[in-house]
């Protein structure tokens, strides 16, 4: 009796519970297709539910009269509905995705991104080093992506069409005169900075935003490194060069300091070429950084590196005597400001001196000083999650001195330039970058209008058109053989870019054109801004890590098309510098502590007045083992099939070819005081 007693309080006791209580429902959509997992409760209880495979709710609230009901899922703006308990039965929820904000689009558009800057590429210092017959130097590594020629006797980076002078580099935001090493006519130069000196580098094969100015093709963005928070000491040697330095941290900075010497005296001995050098190829540098961080919100960098270059060598029955001193500093200053502003302030000096002996004939003198101060200043403000602008005004202030024995030739001029950039998110999948930038050289103005359109479908798929003006004064040389019209030559830009991307695949796909205007050309005695061109073509890039564990794989193409009537052309004529197809396959796999990289690179032939070069082929390949914890050994070996590849005919129609067939380069890497072998010296 007692138990049919206590039976029949529970049941009075649930019955009453049940009607105290109300049942919420419905389904949870994005408009189209239900949205698994949603969590939909009401607002200060604990009453609620996850959405079923079908977008389904179900559950019950003691709450009573009116209440909120708040839906909420990764991706989607949440949603509050607020009305009376009784009446949230077999509701009808849509959901919207969530817009992403400006500062999270990463507009991947005719631009290859490196380091911690990038979401899309993976290629760092350590990746630089092993790419193909690289041996660590940051131009030769982006000769492998597509958009690039192959001009092997002066190795620098020739971008769609472009000369090398159309592709500038900048470090900081600040402008570099002279990126390169400098070496004898016909033979192939490195670039100056080595990779590990960045944390992010952004290459754009062309359509850059308003902020660099004075390049035709292509800009080269580099950003050093954040101020070290410990030591660091390394040395590293090679059969060509020997490197020393490190780094000293401090409370709130860090001093850093690298000498290197390069010298082929030992290489030459050891390997036969083709080349009468009297005095081998030597480079004395040496680098220092002083970083520091007077608050989280300022920030300092200063750089200043010195390169003195000589070398010797019997060209045609003449004694060349070539002698270079490079300089550059920079000094930058990044402040964050109220109200979602931030500023950046910096100035940069360049100064290039060449002396040669036995320049074109025995016994001339050849000297040359070229000096630029680049000094910037630029805002940057946050609106909303939907609108970023910045504005920004920059000068260049240019001397250089020419003598050829009796003749000199000084020349100076500065160009001002003012831009103003707005990116906008028309709508959640929509972006627009709108610039503008305009130029004073000589009292003349430019106006250069640029544009940006990107659609986002998915995550994975990301189409863009970009189409601009730029411009870019014409070299010295050019300047001081000119009249009072040669100044800045143009080139209209149009890019479609289109991309898609999964965690394992990669691939792009940018058919471009290009139209220059303005250009030098040789008329009546002086160059004039008489000359134009066009260039246009198609890149392909496909990079792959899961054909098999451990092995990537890269496909770089590139198919253009360019004709140009500039300089001395009598006719409009394809440049010598350009081929028309260019191929580029890497491979690279990993056993344990050891990494192999393989490559074939193929470039058609050049077209010359006398005679087209052959097609360029050439095998590489590279090892690099991790021998401890901190030292690596690298060793890699160039054109492996020995093959004799022409890059040009010289004016009298001999061939030019590379000074060996083949390179071998063995080098070691040593860390003193740190547990990363390649965190060394070089900051």
């Amino acid at each position: 009796m007692k138990q049919r007693l206590t039976y029949l309080v529970l049941l009075w006791m649930t019955i009453n519970t049940l009607a105290a209580q109300t049942l919420v429902s419905g389904t949870v959509t994005d408009g189209r297709q239900p949205i698994t997992g949603a969590n939909v409760f009401i607002m200060g209880t604990i009453d609620g539910c996850l959405a079923d495979s079908l977008g389904r709710f179900t559950f019950t609230t003691d709450k009573k009269g009116e209440a909120t009901l708040k839906v909420t899922c990764i991706g989607y703006d949440e949603v509050t509905l607020t009305a009376n308990v009784g009446n949230m039965n077999h509701l009808s929820i849509r959901m919207h995705e969530r817009a992403t904000t400006i500062d999270e689009v990463v507009v991947t558009a005719s631009t290859f991104s490196f380091g911690k800057t990038s979401n899309y590429q993976t290629m760092d210092a350590l990746d630089v080093v092993m790419a193909g017959n690289s041996c660590g130097d940051i131009v030769a590594a982006l000769q492998t992506l597509p958009g690039t020629q192959k001009v092997g006797e002066d190795g620098k980076l020739y971008v769609r069409g472009g000369d090398s002078g159309e592709c500038q580099t900048f470090v900081n935001g600040m402008h570099v005169l002279m990126p390169y090493s400098s070496n004898t006519e016909n033979n192939a130069v490195r670039g100056r900075f080595s990779p590990f000196l960045f944390k992010g580098i952004n290459f754009s094969l062309g359509g850059y935003d308003g902020e660099y100015g004075q390049a035709l093709s292509s800009v080269l963005p580099m950003e050093t490194t954040d101020m070290a928070v410990s030591d660091k000491y390394g040395v590293s040697a090679s059969l060509v060069d020997w490197n020393a330095g490190g780094t000293k941290a401090f409370e709130n900075g860090s001093l850093s300091a690298n000498a290197a010497l390069t010298s082929m005296h030992l290489y030459n001995r050891l390997f036969s070429e083709r080349n009468d050098y009297v005095r081998p190829y030597a480079k004395l540098s040496g680098e220092a950084q002083y970083k520091r961080e007077f608050s989280t919100s300022t920030i300092l960098k200063s750089y200043i590196g010195y390169d003195l270059t000589s070398v010797g060598q019997q060209v045609e029955g003449r004694n060349l005597s070539f002698k270079e001193h490079n300089a550059y500093a920079n000094i930058t200053c990044k402040k964050s400001l109220p109200k979602g502003c931030s500023l950046f302030m910096g100035v940069a000096n360049s100064s290039v001196f060449n002396d040669i002996d036995g320049a074109r004939v025995a016994g001339d003198h050849y000297r040359n000083f070229r000096n630029e101060v680049h000094w910037k200043a630029e805002m940057r403000k946050g609106c909303s999650q939907s609108l970023k602008m910045s504005a920004g005004v920059e000068d260049y202030l240019r001397y250089s001195k020419l003598r050829y024995d009796t003749l000199q030739s000084p020349l100076h001029y500065n160009i001002f330039a003012a831009h103003a950039d707005t990116r906008w998110r028309i709508m959640p999948r929509l972006f627009l970058h709108l610039s503008v930038r305009a130029e004073m050289m000589r009292g003349d103005w430019l106006m250069m209008p640029r544009a940006t359109l990107t659609f986002l479908p998915n995550k994975r798929l990301q189409c863009s058109f970009v189409t601009g003006r730029y411009s870019q004064v014409a070299s010295d040389e050019y300047l001081m053989q000119g009249g009072h019209t040669l100044g800045q030559g143009t080139a209209d830009h149009a890019i479609l870019s289109i991309q898609y991307k999964t965690s394992e695949t990669l691939l792009r796909l940018e058919p471009y054109w290009k139209k220059y205007r303005r250009l030098p050309l040789w008329e009546n005695g002086l160059y004039q801004p008489h000359g134009y061109g066009k260039s246009r073509g198609v890149d392909l890039f496909l990079e792959n890590h899961s054909l098999f564990q451990n092995l990537s794989t890269t496909l770089s193409y590139s198919f253009n098309d360019s004709e140009r009537l500039y300089l001395d052309y009598d006719r409009p004529s394809t440049p010598d510098f350009v081929s028309r197809h260019n191929l580029r396959v890497t491979a690279k796999y990993a056993i344990g502590k050891t990494i192999f990289s393989l490559s074939e690179s193929y470039a058609s032939g050049r077209r010359f007045t006398l005679a087209d070069t052959p097609p360029y082929n050439s095998v590489d390949v590279c090892v690099t083992h991790l021998l401890h914890p901190k030292v690596i050994v690298y060793a890699s070996l160039s054109n492996i099939l020995g093959r004799t590849n022409v890059f040009r005919y010289d004016d009298k129609g001999r061939p030019v070819t590379a000074s060996r067939d083949r390179f071998f380069y063995i080098g070691i890497f040593v860390s003193l005081k740190n547990t990363k072998a390649y965190d060394i010296s070089n900051f």
